[in-house]
Parts: structure tokens; C-alpha cells; sequence
């Protein structure tokens, strides 16, 4: 949709005109789920994220100003700020739909990833270096590089902010040089 046609569709919402939001939708929504996608990395959370941003997109259309930005930018801001927001808050995991067999097999993995230190020598170095972190450590360490779950997705199954996340991960791997040094 060129800019033109994509700014007069966004005065259309100001104006409550719903085939503006109609417009932009048809226009931009494929190009709005792969920005989210990019960033939250699962198909079913960037379409919430886009419907989402299209309710904001309606609600707050009267709010965009061709002098600060193009309309695209303004668009696409709203939906990249979101999809962060919903990154930072740990959605990721609870959207996913609680089927018993599905948590079931889930909890199973769970657990064979965070005891795979267990599986380890005795006499290992390593074993003994994570014996050494804590509990909450030593889980994030063995999801992200065991289990190859992404910070975001931690963040989710631990229950907590993705910044301390990200930083009891770094904390536990330099531990771990430190220790294995």
C-alpha cells in the first residue's frame, strides 16, 4: 500500500470510518505478523500481537501526526512496541493452551533437561561447577543450552521478568568459567 493511500487510511479511522481500518488491514496485516514473528518467533503469538495492534490502531488513529512520522512508521511502531511488550512480560508461555497431555509430555522434558546434569560423570568438571550455582541459575543455564529454549521462553516457564532471566543466565555462565577455569 503506498504511503499516501496508507496515511489517508489512518485519517479514514480518526474520522470512525472502519473501511479505513478495513484498508490498512488488507494492506499491511501479512507484513505486521512477520515484524512480530521476527521478534517473538511463533506464528500464533504474532497475530495476537497484530489484532492487538490493530485495536490500538483504531482507538488511537486521531493520535498520529503526519509532521513526527510517516504513517507506515507509525503503524509498524505500534506493533513492534507489542510485540516487545509482550516479550518482556513473559506472555510467550502463557497463551499456549494447558492440554493435559501436552503438559504432561512438556513436564516430562522439563525435567530430563534439568537433571541432564545429573547424567553427567561424577568425577566431571562440569557437574561439579553447576552443582555449584543455585537452583535458579543452574534451570536457566540447562534450558537455554540444553533444552534450547530462548530467554523469552524461560522467562515464561520460570515465571519471571525476562531482564532477571537474561541476567541469572549471564550470573551462572560466568560462574561457570570462573569455576572451570
Amino acid at each position: 500500500m503506498p504511503s499516501d493511500e496508507l496515511a489517508a487510511s489512518l485519517a479514514a479511522c480518526a474520522r470512525g470510518d472502519r473501511g479505513g481500518l478495513k484498508r490498512i488491514f488488507d494492506g499491511e496485516a501479512a507484513r505486521l505478523i512477520a515484524v512480530a514473528e521476527r521478534i517473538l518467533r511463533r506464528r500464533e503469538l504474532a497475530e495476537e500481537v497484530v489484532q492487538d495492534a490493530f485495536i490500538r490502531i483504531w482507538t488511537s488513529a486521531h493520535q498520529y501526526s503526519p509532521e513526527r512520522g510517516s504513517a507506515r512508521g507509525w503503524i509498524h511502531a505500534i506493533v513492534r512496541n507489542r510485540a516487545l511488550n509482550m516479550l518482556r512480560d513473559g506472555r510467550r508461555e502463557d497463551t499456549v493452551e494447558d492440554d493435559r497431555l501436552e503438559t504432561l509430555r512438556e513436564s516430562d522434558q522439563l525435567d530430563h533437561i534439568l537433571s541432564a546434569w545429573h547424567a553427567l560423570d561424577q568425577n566431571s568438571r562440569l557437574r561439579e561447577c553447576l552443582g555449584t550455582l543455585d537452583e535458579m541459575k543452574r534451570r536457566g543455564i540447562l534450558l537455554a543450552y540444553v533444552g534450547g529454549y530462548t530467554h523469552g521462553e524461560i522467562a515464561g516457564r520460570l515465571r519471571l521478568p525476562l531482564g532477571t532471566t537474561k541476567s541469572w543466565i549471564r550470573r551462572g555462565l560466568s560462574a561457570l568459567r570462573e569455576c572451570m577455569a
